[in-house]
């Protein structure tokens, strides 16, 4: 008895790799889908930054506008500074008036506010000819 003809058949493991190419796609592609990229609006850079000012800058230097908008018993106002508007053509009309168009403005809304009020305080920004208008939500 010849041993050495018999020969010895050894089993192959082969995985079916089709599957798992398909399985590793689309595991790629739900997290793709499901994942964020943009910043919330917390985390954005304004448009228009606000400098520290330095012993030697002048009294002339003019700072951005900032109009806060909140909402008091259901109803948007408007706040520049210790002036209170009920109105978008009355900010206009008052941001129309200063003479910081360059400096840009800030236009802060409280998370109550409509989109409608805060829509209508940067375009009122926009309609009294400031150059740079930046959206910061409102920390109380």
């Amino acid at each position: 008895m010849r041993l050495s003809s018999q020969k010895r058949v050894e089993a192959k493991l082969e995985l079916p790799m089709s599957s798992m190419i398909d399985v590793v796609f689309l595991l790629l592609i739900f997290f793709l889908v499901t994942s964020s990229f943009t910043q919330t609006e917390r985390h954005l850079d304004p448009a228009v930054k606000i400098q520290e000012r330095s012993a030697t800058s002048s009294t002339e230097d003019l700072e951005p506008a900032i109009v806060d908008v909140v909402n008091v018993g259901g109803v948007p106002l408007y706040r520049l500074g210790v002036r209170e508007f009920s109105a978008p053509s009355e900010l206009t009309r008052v941001l129309s008036s200063f003479d910081n168009k360059l400096e840009g403005a800030f236009v802060r809304v409280a998370d109550d506010v409509p989109f409608g009020a805060a829509a209508a305080a940067i375009q009122s920004c926009k309609d009294a000819r400031y150059t740079k208008v930046s959206y910061v939500p409102l920390v109380p």
